[in-house]
């Protein structure tokens, strides 16, 4: 028998989709755990415990020199208002005028990797997924709980990201270990031989229809054996279980094929532009 896996399909439209992303995620639930929050025409520009974040429904037709001036804005309100090391514009492909990535870049931005968003409902990624046993021993895939063990799972967990990901710019382990014990987010690992292989983190986005699933990644010598599919489907079953419908995550081109065959669309791109001091 073939080994070829039907896709399954979402019954929700794409730009259906969009628009329920730029209704429910944008602006206000993406300030929902910052420190602080200042509005500067039609941005928000947060402060979290690892930087600054730049979110908006749209620009409301800003452009030219009027984009100009709202990006040195928001430059100087955390260059001189503000502590942090760095802040993220986080624009996205659909998002006007089309050269906003340029001006952020002119105002000495620097662009990351281009990731898709990606959205689909959570009951076509919570599918069982058969995991053999690697040479080191059994794939243990779980969630950790709060405890006294929780604080090391988080460390390992977060390294193994850190080590993939290499940004720097990732949680840390005290506000990690903040949103553990507010339920604020859920984390789960993969594990080999008592080693963390994989992890991710699943978001309730309250007094929405969404889950975020973020920081999913899986270490090299452990790709190609269903891992991130079983994580991401341990995190969409427990998000079923709270009610929750849509599942959505900024993806890799690497993970994007395995989210797209259980389901999930791409409805468009994000770029983070990075403003460090």
């Amino acid at each position: 028998m073939s080994g070829f896996v039907r896709p399954r399909v979402c019954a929700v439209t794409p730009d259906e989709l969009l628009t329920a992303y730029d209704d429910q995620l944008r602006t206000d639930a993406e300030m929902a755990r910052a420190r602080e929050v200042t509005r500067i025409g039609p941005l928000l520009c947060a402060v979290f415990d690892h930087g600054g974040f730049v979110s908006y429904h749209d620009l409301g037709g800003v452009e030219g020199d009027e984009l100009d001036d709202l990006i040195e804005r928001a430059v100087a309100h955390y260059r001189d208002d503000t502590d942090v090391a760095s802040f993220e514009w986080k624009s996205r492909g659909h998002d006007l005028p089309a050269d906003l990535g340029d001006r952020l870049v002119a105002h000495g931005f620097e662009a990351e990797p281009v990731e898709t968003v990606m959205i689909g409902e959570a009951s076509l990624l919570a599918v069982d997924v058969p995991l053999d046993e690697t040479p080191a021993g059994p794939v243990v895939v779980r969630r950790i709980e709060p405890g006294p063990d929780a604080e090391g799972d988080i460390t390992r967990m977060l390294e193994a990201q850190e080590s993939i990901f290499g940004t720097g710019r990732g949680p840390s382990v005290a506000s990690s270990m903040a949103e553990l014990a507010s339920g604020g987010s859920e984390f789960w690992v993969a594990e080999v031989g008592g080693r963390v292989v994989a992890g991710g983190r699943l978001t309730p986005v309250a007094g929405t229809e969404f889950a975020g699933i973020w920081g999913g990644s899986t270490l090299p010598d452990h790709r190609g054996r269903g891992i991130y599919r079983a994580l991401v489907s341990a995190r969409a079953a427990s998000a079923m279980e709270r009610g929750v419908r849509f599942i959505h995550s900024d993806c890799t081109d690497m993970s994007r094929p395995i989210l797209e065959r259980s389901g999930l669309r791409a409805v468009t791109s994000t770029t983070p532009y990075v403003w460090s001091r």
